[in-house]
């Protein structure tokens, strides 16, 4: 795999690039925000393992910039803030994963491979789903509602096309957790139900009927 790997303390730098390099992957570096975020333009990475502290610009501004600009690289937050808030404005930012210091090297290597996979299968073609007047394509990462164009986070769309390809099925959060953020979250976590949320405000109260729903005790669906 092709790696970049951005990181501001440089024994840890060291450390995981040569952890990563071993195994053979072709792993590049950067040291602060700016540089970073010109080598994710300018070149095609298959993971980003990013900092959320670093010189000139952080992490998560780095994520959002990405986003905006269409870029779905895949992106693994590194940072020694470890709350579930914390985890939610990552996440939000469009990171796809996140990792709190300290951290075994071997989970790291799990989670950038995960990412990987995940991003492969998001790459292949996908037909477009249909939920009454709600039409997701997901090739191109769009969605519309009654011609509407609406606007969602890597996050939000992951989200969204994980409950359409389950139409009609009730999906508990643990279930969201493991298929849509493909990690191990403290259970008691309320970032599905954030999500979930945010998701209500852009897809459903701008329109007259409610596509996704809360089953009590079970979890969620969307559905007719």
């Amino acid at each position: 795999m092709k790696l970049l790997v951005v990181e501001d303390e440089p024994n840890l730098l060291s450390v995981i690039r040569k952890g990563l390099s071993e195994n053979n992957n072709d792993v590049s570096v950067a040291m602060d925000g700016r540089t970073a975020l010109e080598m994710i333009q300018n070149h095609t990475f298959d993971v980003v393992v990013l900092d959320i502290m670093l010189p000139e610009i952080n992490g998560i501004e780095i994520c959002r910039r990405l986003r905006a600009s269409k870029n779905f690289v895949p992106i693994l937050l590194l940072t020694a803030l470890g709350t579930t808030e914390n985890v939610v404005t990552g996440l939000n930012a469009g990171a796809d994963d996140y990792l709190a210091k300290p951290f075994k090297f071997s989970e790291l290597e799990a989670r950038i491979s995960a990412l990987a996979r995940r991003a492969n299968q998001d790459n292949k073609p996908n037909d477009i789903i249909t939920i009454d007047d709600l039409e997701i394509d997901g090739r191109s990462k769009s969605v519309k509602r009654e011609g509407d164009i609406i606007t969602l986070t890597a996050k939000e769309f992951k989200l969204l096309y994980y409950l359409a390809k389950n139409s009609g099925t009730i999906l508990s959060r643990e279930k969201i957790l493991d298929n849509v953020w493909d990690i191990n979250f403290d259970m008691n976590t309320n970032v599905v139900d954030v999500y979930i949320n945010y998701l209500r405000k852009k897809i459903d109260k701008p329109y007259q009927s409610n596509l996704i729903q809360t089953i009590k005790g079970l979890g969620y669906v969307i559905k007719s």
